[in-house]
């Protein structure tokens, strides 16, 4: 645990979560549909390209809960929006990369927020279905 009350793995989803959401908003302007968010699965590409893993359901479960209390994403059903606080923290992070981006955002973490929780739950069909979605990208070459 930080200084500050925030995880590695807060600041990790927390990274996984922009890097997703970044992407799924480019496709959809460029396709010209609305812009949603990112899903389960997005956010598990995004952590996979950023630790080559993919976050165990508990894991993503508990950043998840701790990153929306600090009202730093939002999230519904499986979707997931950085909120205007998460932009703001990200924007006036020291830009380190993305090779440090993770370490520098859990500093960032806690000198800026404290650690919230809020009411949301991922149910293991839930996770296990996003799981699945990125394993067929894999596959598929996306």
């Amino acid at each position: 645990m930080g200084v500050g009350g925030w995880h590695w793995n807060d600041a990790w989803i927390f990274v996984s979560a922009v890097i997703a959401e970044r992407l799924e908003r480019d496709r959809a302007l460029h396709a010209a549909l609305p812009v949603t968010g990112a899903t389960l699965a997005d956010l598990l590409a995004a952590a996979d390209f950023l630790h080559h893993s993919v976050p165990s359901r508990d894991e993503l479960e508990e950043a998840i809960r701790r990153l929306a209390g600090a009202g730093l994403i939002t999230v519904e059903d499986d979707m997931i929006e950085v909120a205007p606080a998460g932009e703001q923290l990200w924007r006036t992070r020291p830009f380190s990369g993305l090779s440090s981006a993770v370490m520098t955002l859990q500093s960032q973490l806690n000198r800026a927020a404290e650690p919230g929780y809020a009411d949301w739950s991922l149910d293991e069909p839930t996770y296990a279905a996003a799981v699945r979605e990125y394993s067929h990208r894999l596959a598929d070459g996306r």
